[in-house]
């Protein structure tokens, strides 16, 4: 029987610090939400930013998780003359949501919002470097 890997709430804090460290060195106030394989929220952590950034955060990274790519694939289609995936459930078309990986496998997403978008996508994929190599 194959092992199954999932991420535990320390990687997902050694995630979420290198996220803020990316945010911090560029000025931008963020939340950073993690969730597991399963796109349940494992960590969320805001300081400075807005309170509706909450929420953001964490649908992205479960958009990223449940649909098993970065938000911002469905941000370039409906910039890109697809507007029908705005129709689709538990989308979200903004750069922010990474997937998390280890040995292959996708073990959870890291959401950030509260910056701008591009913003977003960039402390989103510090973090997800940040998730240990196998």
């Amino acid at each position: 029987m194959q092992q199954k890997y999932k991420i535990d709430l320390e990687t997902a804090k050694t995630v979420a610090a290198v996220a803020q460290q990316e945010a911090d060195s560029n000025g931008w106030n963020v939340v950073i939400a993690i969730v597991d394989d399963g796109g349940h929220l494992m960590y969320l952590q805001r300081e400075k930013a807005q309170l509706g950034s909450i929420d953001v955060a964490i649908k992205k990274a479960k958009a990223a998780v449940l649909f098993l790519r970065p938000t911002s694939i469905f941000a370039d289609r409906v910039n890109n003359g697809q507007p029908g995936y705005l129709e689709m459930p538990g989308i979200m078309p903004l750069e922010g949501g990474e997937l998390l990986e280890y040995a292959g496998e996708v073990v959870g997403a890291i959401g950030i919002s509260g910056a701008k978008a591009n913003e977003d996508g960039i402390v989103a994929r510090a973090g997800a470097a940040a998730v240990p190599v196998d």
